[in-house]
């Protein structure tokens, strides 16, 4: 995949591309995102949910959505501050106390103590693909099936018609992907190989 395939894959300028598309291929590499349909649906999804690869983390407004953050157990965010503190980051907004903590075992990353570690490159990338995996979203992308995987990772469907869009362009730009066929191991046939078996051949013949 090259800068302007990834861009025009995730809605991202080509800066912005240049600088993920090492780390988002290598994430896609670890955790199974291996077929062009996968990679396609991956790349709308989070081209979608970071703006164009713009944003690591959630914008803060304070909203009342935000506010119930705060206390809400199902996000494990059991202690005071722990709304704001363990709000969305990555390339799919890893949100919660709970998930972070999940996130931290998985990558082995110390973004519980650190949350801002999920929103630099490499881990943004990482927790995302490791979101992707851990949810078996690619059962939705090996049927192209984008409402599906809209409703996993956003709840609802906002967003799905430029998730749509993306998914199409992605379609289009991503390579196929084809694997290489492992040549068979050369047998040896000359130099000292050739020697030995004249060797024993001499031997055997002695012996007769």
């Amino acid at each position: 995949m090259n800068t302007n395939q990834l861009a025009a894959s995730t809605g991202a300028k080509i800066d912005r591309a240049t600088e993920w598309l090492p780390v988002i291929e290598s994430a896609m590499r670890e955790f199974g995102i291996d077929t062009k349909a996968r990679q396609a649906m991956f790349l709308a999804q989070i081209g979608h949910e970071s703006g164009g690869m713009h944003y690591t983390v959630e914008i803060w407004g304070n909203t009342a959505a935000q506010i119930r953050y705060e206390g809400r157990a199902n996000l494990g965010n059991t202690q005071e501050g722990d709304g704001f503190r363990f709000r969305g980051r990555g390339l799919i907004q890893t949100t919660g106390r709970y998930n972070y903590e999940k996130t931290a075992a998985a990558l082995g990353i110390d973004c519980v103590n650190n949350p801002d570690l999920l929103a630099e490159p490499s881990n943004a990338a990482r927790s995302a693909a490791w979101w992707w995996q851990s949810h078996n979203l690619n059962r939705f992308a090996d049927t192209g099936d984008i409402v599906g995987c809209t409703k996993v990772i956003n709840g609802g469907t906002n967003g799905l018609e430029q998730r749509k869009k993306l998914y199409t362009a992605a379609m289009l730009a991503v390579p196929e992907i084809v694997e290489p066929i492992e040549a068979p191991a050369p047998q040896p046939t000359g130099g000292i190989f050739a020697l030995i078996i004249k060797f024993i051949q001499l031997i055997f013949k002695g012996r007769s």
